[in-house]
């Protein structure tokens, strides 16, 4: 199999020759068609996390050993089964869940792997998408896109069950009430896609960015707020008609944690997903007196991504608006996603295609 992984740290992705896998028991191989560009990606490439107060938690300190091909919102054909693999055939074309676990612990059992304690993540911990080939280790992580465009199905696997996992901690909200999306980059656009597909009516949208504001409101955001400066608070506040009950901050850094911190109204959560870096100091009679709740959310389960796929089969779920580029370009896409100069999801589509 053919590899565009990270050798080094910060340098340029190279392409590598590796043995392909050989499933065994219950594995499955399959060939890689489409591949997303996450930000995830970039932490990796990086090699650390910026937890704050000028620390850094590294990425081999978690067990991320390079030479690593990334890329975990895998769609590709079921190319050979091990000799226990049901349910799948050669040739099936499938979303490949990359959350995974040991297998056997009681969250892998219950289906929620995301949550084992000896992660096994395709992209993080093996090789992903970023290559030709990878191995599921079980039927069950192969969902079927039907007729969804593989490359919007691709993103499912992450962006998709990302937001959809932290809405669903954000629940129940009246569909009348505000609630706030932080950033609108692909997770921020596919985070409103599900919110309106779920007839939310009051969908209020934070960036940075202008083109990324008026994304939102193409996607169905009824409000978009500037993120930058001071006064982000109000702002929000403003746009929503008062204090909030939810946010999900998607990127997650030392300044929009504190701004949604703060634009909570009694009995409001603030549901962390991004990981771009910093630390948050936390008010704490504040917590106490007005009922908050802080909650983080690690990407989501193969029962989510089922769910997920199955609203999207249904029609009600908008598609995230992606562009794909070929597989060996998957060092320039990544270049693109750090300077900023995406909007929806870049997806790697390689030969197989």
């Amino acid at each position: 199999m053919r590899a565009w992984a990270v050798v080094e740290n910060g340098k340029p992705l190279q392409e590598l020759e590796l043995p392909t896998p050989e499933p065994k028991g219950t594995e499955v191989l399959i060939e890689v068609t489409h591949c997303g560009v996450c930000h995830s990606d970039l932490h990796i490439w990086e090699g650390y996390y910026d937890i704050g107060g000028g620390k850094k938690m590294s990425l081999k300190d978690r067990g991320v050993v390079l030479p690593l091909a990334m890329g975990h919102e895998i769609v590709g054909r079921v190319a050979k089964l091990g000799p226990d693999a049901k349910g799948v055939k050669v040739g099936d074309l499938r979303i490949v869940f990359p959350w995974l676990g040991c297998g056997t612990c009681e969250k892998c059992l219950a289906e929620e792997d995301n949550m084992c304690l000896t992660p096994r993540s395709l992209g993080v911990y093996a090789n992903g998408g970023y290559g030709t080939h990878v191995i599921a280790p079980h039927p069950r992580h192969l969902v079927d896109p039907g007729t969804l465009d593989p490359a919007v199905a691709a993103t499912y696997a992450c962006s998709g069950i990302t937001v959809y996992s932290a809405i669903r901690k954000a629940m129940p909200i009246p569909p009348d009430e505000a609630i706030v999306v932080v950033g609108a980059g692909g997770l921020g656009l596919n985070a409103i896609a599900v919110l309106c597909a779920m007839k939310h009516r009051h969908i209020v949208v934070v960036d940075i960015s202008a083109e990324k504001r008026e994304a939102a409101l193409k996607a169905g955001a009824h409000k978009v707020v500037d993120g930058t400066g001071d006064g982000v608070t109000k702002r929000i506040i403003d746009a929503a008609g008062g204090p909030v009950l939810a946010v999900i901050d998607l990127v997650n850094g030392t300044q929009t944690a504190r701004f949604a911190f703060d634009a909570l109204r009694k009995g409001g959560k603030l549901v962390q997903v991004g990981l771009f870096g910093g630390e948050l100091t936390l008010p704490l009679p504040l917590m106490a007196i007005r009922a908050l709740t802080v909650q983080g959310t690690y990407v989501g389960n193969p029962k989510e991504l089922r769910e997920l796929v199955k609203l999207a089969q249904e029609g009600t779920l908008a598609a995230l608006p992606v562009a794909t580029v070929p597989q060996n370009q998957a060092n320039d896409a990544l270049m693109r996603l750090r300077d900023g100069r995406v909007t929806g999801r870049l997806v790697l589509r390689s030969d197989a295609a």
